[in-house]
């Protein structure tokens, strides 16, 4: 790993460290660099390169730091840990600085918005400020084509549903564009995996959150560094940050599916038809997998705002439509896609199991948020006045 120094030097306290994690992004650092310049004009702000690359990023960063406006830094992780987070996390090592800012180095965080997020996290008293794809005017359209924009939206929605607490005023938490006051961040907290550090941040602390919209660009040069194994990383963070509500709802699907399966046997056994059967069985699993769930997955947020009668009215509709829609699918997946019945109802099963913990977490026992929001505008970037 190596350190340099571009601007009036280490012995200066900057009043914002803009991080900048880089994998070959060589073609993207000067246009980069520039914009931020002209972005932050008359702040005290630093940008600080952590640069993982196999390209040339590392020359291009020192060459364009000999002109730029903006004092830089580089550290090249010769041996890099724990990807992008890993590189976010020892920029926030290096940094003095009050605040940390976090942009991806491919232009499709703009410039522009460095100061509105440091703004809008000095005037709120907040600990973070997040540039948010999915509320007021902010938006994805800068993602490839509209399988990513779908994928990115529902991962958000499973990444809020396992966090209903400390995401309830985080409507994206899988941005990588924020401002966090670097002393809120026990960094010895962080076990950095993948490209969601914000999400590890939020989960592994206790912040009080704002929210800025904004647009996601398009990607100025290169390719999406975005891939199913980073897809199977982000499962695996998920999984490590929040097992416990996840696998209590899975417990419960379980148990429940082995007593449809006992009641079906005992109906079906004393003359019963099989439909007949199997109907009862899923009502009578419905029922009492409600009572369950409200008892030892949901149980700490059922003062959320609900009354007992409107959860389960909207537990036992959405699990009611959900039976019906799912052998319908399930039959076509056998006879169109030609896939086996057995791992064809495994697919259904596990879809069914991630839509109904979606929908149970993010809309039958949804938390309140913890802040009135109260929209308005500064200049002609929209942002959000929080009143407590």
């Amino acid at each position: 790993m190596d350190a340099v120094w571009r601007g009036s030097g280490p012995g200066r306290t900057p009043e914002v460290s803009i991080i900048v994690p880089t994998f070959n992004e060589a073609p993207n650092v000067p246009e980069l660099v520039r914009q931020i310049g002209d972005a932050v004009a008359g702040l005290d702000a630093e940008v600080v390169f952590v640069d993982d690359s196999t390209d040339d990023t590392a020359d291009v960063v020192r060459a364009v730091a000999g002109s730029s406006v903006v004092p830089v830094r580089l550290i090249h992780r010769e041996h890099p840990v724990g990807g992008l987070s890993g590189a976010v996390q020892e920029g926030f090592r290096s940094s003095v600085a009050t605040w940390c800012l976090v942009m991806d180095g491919d232009l499709q965080h703009p410039p522009e918005m460095i100061p509105v997020l440091l703004g809008r996290a000095k005037d709120s008293g907040a600990d973070v400020v997040v540039a948010s794809r999915y509320m007021g005017e902010g938006s994805s359209s800068g993602l490839a084509n509209a399988a990513r924009r779908a994928v990115s939206s529902a991962s958000t929605a499973l990444t809020r549903a396992m966090f209903p607490i400390r995401l309830a005023d985080c409507s994206d938490p899988m941005t990588g564009f924020f401002v966090v006051r670097r002393e809120a961040v026990d960094l010895t907290l962080l076990q950095p995996r993948g490209f969601k550090i914000l999400l590890e941040i939020l989960a592994r602390h206790r912040l009080t959150v704002s929210e800025v919209p904004f647009v996601f660009g398009r990607r100025f040069a290169g390719e999406s560094k975005a891939s199913v194994l980073q897809g199977l990383h982000f499962m695996r963070q998920l999984a490590a940050l929040r097992f416990g509500r996840m696998s209590r709802f899975a417990i419960i699907g379980g148990f429940g599916a082995l007593v449809n399966l006992g009641i079906v046997a005992a109906l079906t056994g004393l003359g019963m038809g099989y439909l007949v059967a199997a109907a009862i069985a899923a009502e009578a699993t419905i029922l009492m997998n409600f009572f369950l769930q409200e008892r030892f997955v949901f149980g700490d947020l059922r003062h959320e705002g609900r009354g007992p009668l409107v959860r389960f009215a909207q537990s036992f509709g959405f699990n009611n439509i959900e039976a019906v829609v799912r052998l319908p699918v399930l039959a076509l997946l056998v006879s169109s896609a030609h896939i086996a019945a057995v791992p064809a109802t495994a697919v259904t099963l596990l879809a069914a199991f991630l839509l109904r913990f979606v929908f149970h977490a993010r809309v039958v026992y949804r938390p309140r948020r913890s802040t009135r929001r109260q929209r308005t505008t500064i200049g002609s970037e929209p942002v959000l006045k929080e009143f407590s």
